[in-house]
């Protein structure tokens, strides 16, 4: 008898908990739900289809290849703007708008309801599915599920979780603290990591024909899912420092290892026609730019890595010019020849330059990593380097004066910043410094290597404190979010209190302060 594999996506467990489907969550929809050739379960067992084919949607979802508009919200209008990379010359709402800190509330839910649709609703199906026979689709399945809601909550804080998908007699959702979450988030990878270890010297690559990332190398996965446990463990190092060591050099000194190389770098490729979203954005619609703090810290430093990532303004003709987040815009055409970016290739989402930089933070913290923090810090400036082809970053770092310079707006010079706005931190490696010195140092070289990913970038400068970047202008947030201090998070979406009112409740009640977008997350210690 045969049967039809119908993935339903949890379409009930969602309605319970005020998630709205975008179009960008149901574009695999007709293509898994269907079955053309009448083929049955255990046809489709054999080549894997029936747990594989859901993954494509999941991988091109942690940051969602289209439409733009999707990832214009999910995260370009929130961290690429709050890290400093990017600000848009577009007043959206007439100029009060996240960019001032007036959080609008039809943007902010996106994240959430893409994470929801796209990745846990058919993840949750594939684990259901797989059972017991497939446990390597079980464990990729733990690790995206990772990926794609630790940013989830480093946006919003409390998130579902553990409960996804189980609906209490009241008719809602639990959420966990953050806390719990993060425990969670350690729990699936270290599971994840159990069950793909003893695999990683098979040539079996049952993954093969739904992974965008690896193409089924389980070496590959497991060196993310190492890499990915060692960003957790130090975004918790400040609040909870015993297990960040622990789970840190679990991480680095497992048989298998992290990424190392950017031969392993963690980049998602997309379907044949379909280009990155930020391209979009910024050549097609001009709705985004350089930020300025790009423009103060590369050219202070003289990078060359600033061509790399961005065009020479038309504003000021050939010369890079960003465009201070959170500033009054009177009309798009004012900032619209500011820089743009460079065409980017696939969505990259973890590199070696990065793991390197979390090891030397965590060198820095006494952990054992495998390295000093100074020789970890400078290969992960020569692992950024290699990345985009500069061959030798010897000279780079070696240079112990050079610093951000002062931003300077050409159309506006109530915008401009000198010091003391400015970041004094320069680039040789000083093993007399300071510990904030040095750590300064790692942060700053960081939030260089992983652009464009800005939501990573403002994690770390919230977590932080660094690189220094310059406060909003203009904040419209009716005294809820410091300029001084800058935006801690995103308010949860608004569907939560209608559809999910007590649960949603109890999460403000984790969060330990009002739902708004200046309280800080659980390990936003400072």
């Amino acid at each position: 008898m045969k049967k039809k594999f119908i993935l339903s996506f949890g379409i009930a467990a969602l309605a319970f908990s005020g998630l709205l489907f975008v179009p960008s969550c149901t574009s695999d929809f007709e293509e898994i739900n269907t079955d053309p050739y009448g083929i049955s379960d255990e046809d489709l067992a054999i080549d894997f289809k029936l747990v594989g084919e859901p993954f494509k949607q999941v991988l091109q979802n942690f940051y969602s290849y289209t439409p733009a508009w999707v990832t214009q919200l999910q995260q370009n209008l929130i961290g690429d703007v709050y890290s400093g990379y990017m600000m848009p010359p577009t007043p959206f709402a007439n100029n009060s708008n996240n960019m001032t800190y007036n959080l609008v509330d039809g943007w902010n839910g996106v994240p959430w309801s893409t994470a929801y649709g796209s990745v846990m609703s058919p993840l949750l199906q594939v684990e259901q599915k797989a059972g017991d026979d497939f446990p390597e689709f079980k464990a990729w399945a733990k690790i995206c599920r990772v990926e794609a809601m630790h940013r989830i909550s480093d946006i919003y804080g409390p998130i579902i979780y553990t409960k996804f998908g189980q609906v209490t007699a009241s008719g809602g959702i639990e959420y966990d603290c953050q806390e719990d979450a993060y425990d969670a988030f350690f729990t699936d990878l270290n599971d994840a990591i159990a069950v793909l270890t003893p695999l990683a010297s098979s040539t079996s690559k049952p993954f093969a024909n739904f992974d965008l990332v690896y193409d089924g190398d389980f070496t590959k996965w497991v060196k993310f899912a190492n890499s990915l446990r060692l960003r957790l463990a130090v975004r918790i190092s400040k609040v909870d420092p015993n297990r960040a060591k622990q789970e840190a050099e679990a991480a680095v000194n497992h048989p298998i290892g992290i990424i190392s190389s950017n031969a392993d770098n963690f980049l998602v490729r997309s379907d044949a026609g379909i280009t990155h979203p930020l391209n979009v954005m910024d050549n097609a619609w001009n709705d985004i730019r350089m930020g300025a703090p790009m423009e103060s810290i590369l050219k202070g430093y003289s990078d060359p890595r600033l061509p790399k990532y961005f065009e020479p303004s038309l504003v000021t003709p050939g010369v890079h010019k960003g465009i201070r987040q959170g500033i009054a815009i009177a009309a798009k055409s004012d900032y619209q020849g500011f820089s743009t970016l460079v065409d980017l290739g696939n969505v990259q989402l973890m590199t070696a330059a990065e793991v390197f930089f979390l090891r030397a933070e965590g060198a820095l913290r006494n952990w054992n990593m495998g390295g000093t923090a100074q020789s970890l810090y400078e290969q992960g400036v020569q692992a950024s380097f290699s990345q985009y082809g500069l061959g030798d970053a010897t000279a780079y770092l070696a240079d112990g004066t050079s610093a951000a310079i002062p931003y300077v707006d050409p159309v506006n010079a109530v915008n401009n910043v000198d010091a003391p706005g400015l970041s004094t931190a320069t680039i040789k490696w000083n093993d007399g410094d300071a510990f904030e010195t040095k750590l300064e140092k790692i942060i700053t070289q960081k939030w260089i290597a992983m652009y464009p990913d800005g939501q990573e970038a403002w994690t770390e400068f919230r977590r932080t404190g660094y690189p220094k970047l310059f406060p909003v202008v203009v904040n419209n947030s009716g005294g809820k979010i410091s300029t001084s201090a800058f935006i801690k998070r995103i308010n949860f979406p608004v569907s939560e209190y209608s559809t999910n009112p007590d649960e949603v409740q109890k999460a403000v009640q984790c969060l330990g302060g009002p739902d708004n977008g200046g309280t800080s997350l659980w390990w936003d210690v400072d």
